[in-house]
Order: C-alpha cells, then sequence, then structure tokens
C-alpha cells in the first residue's frame, strides 16, 4: 500500500509538471484541457492520479523560475504595468487586479483580469462607448464564498496588445470575493496601491 501511494505521488507530479509545461510554453490556458493533454501525452488513463488545479499552479510557478526566470519576470511586470495603468483609467469603479497577473503564475497569453463594482453593467457599457473603446461582451460564471452561484458580465478590450478583461459585479460584492477556480478558496484580490507596491517591490 505504501508502495502504491509512493507510486501515485510520483505520477501526479509528472502530470503537474507536463501540465506546467504545456501551459507556460503552448499557451493553453484552461487547466482541464492541460490535465486532458498531459494525460495523453503520458499515456494515463487513471483519474484518481490527476493533479488539482492548485498542484498544478504550483507546478507552474515552479516551472517559470526554473526555465523562464528572466523572460516571466519581465512578462509578469509588463502585465502588472498595464494593468496599473488600466486601474487608473477605470478607477471611478474601484477596479481590483486577480489571476495570473497577480499571483505570477502566468503564461503565454494570460490576459489582464480585473473585478469592477458598479450599480448596473450599463455603467460600464456608457463608460467604454463613450471613450472609443471597442470590446466583446460575454459573461462569467462563478461561485461565491457563501455559495450563491452568479453570472457576471464580462467585457474584453485590449490595451495595446495586451487583452483586459473587466468582470462587473454589484457595489455589495466588493466585500466578497468569489472563489478562486484554482483551490476554492475566496480569489485574491489587489486594489490600486497594493499593485504599486508590487511593481516597486520589483
Amino acid at each position: 500500500m505504501p508502495h502504491r501511494h509512493r507510486e501515485d505521488h510520483r505520477i501526479k507530479t509528472l502530470l503537474a509538471q507536463e501540465c506546467a509545461r504545456i501551459i507556460a510554453e503552448e499557451g493553453i490556458q484552461d487547466f482541464r484541457s492541460a490535465k486532458r493533454k498531459a494525460a495523453l501525452r503520458l499515456g494515463i488513463a487513471d483519474k484518481t492520479v490527476l493533479p488539482d488545479n492548485a498542484e498544478i499552479e504550483q507546478a507552474l510557478l515552479d516551472h517559470q523560475r526554473l526555465f523562464h526566470a528572466d523572460r516571466q519576470a519581465r512578462q509578469l511586470r509588463s502585465l502588472r504595468e498595464t494593468a496599473l495603468e488600466a486601474m487608473h483609467f477605470l478607477a471611478s469603479f474601484r477596479p481590483r487586479l486577480v489571476g495570473p497577473a497577480l499571483t505570477g503564475a502566468v503564461g503565454l497569453d494570460d490576459a489582464i483580469r480585473l473585478h469592477l463594482f458598479a450599480d448596473t453593467p450599463q455603467e460600464i457599457l456608457l463608460f467604454l462607448v463613450e471613450r472609443h473603446i471597442p470590446f466583446e461582451t460575454t459573461e462569467r460564471h462563478l461561485r461565491m464564498r457563501s455559495g450563491v452561484e452568479v453570472h457576471a458580465p464580462v467585457f474584453r478590450f485590449s490595451a495595446g496588445e495586451q487583452p483586459v478583461e473587466l468582470t462587473v459585479f454589484t457595489l455589495l460584492a466588493e466585500r466578497e470575493a468569489p472563489c478562486s477556480p484554482v483551490n476554492g478558496r475566496p480569489m485574491r484580490r489587489a486594489t490600486l496601491a497594493e499593485v504599486k507596491a508590487l511593481l516597486a517591490d520589483g
């Protein structure tokens, strides 16, 4: 039994490392797709040994530090600098930075993800239209810490070559972060001042 446990742990580690490589080098951002591709490549059919999202994220951070430290540092700084500009631009909606640009687990095609807070999504729509910013709309399915499921409106536009994704919440939702798709805990959010501090720390 201990031998089986060690073998399962070894396979899970290998899968997490392959998922990290796929995300970092092939631009796949969906954990599920990365798991499926990694399992296929390694010839592993047992779903019980698949790593969870948190294990993949940690493997991605390890992979970037080991193989792409300089590139990853430059990319992360560029993302955060652009995020800061976007947050200044959208300051009236109290933006919060979330996702890979905050955690550092960036791949090749990560958008800058911001949470905004407004009475209605139409406020964001009018703000972008009045400033002649082309955008696309969609929605994101999220689970709040209270267990409530929400479908939040999303606006996407480009800042230079960098995609920016704005998820809009009600004003009250500023106090309650949705659950992270990585580990299920409340999603980490950073204010404009906190992003400034991250850049200042280098």
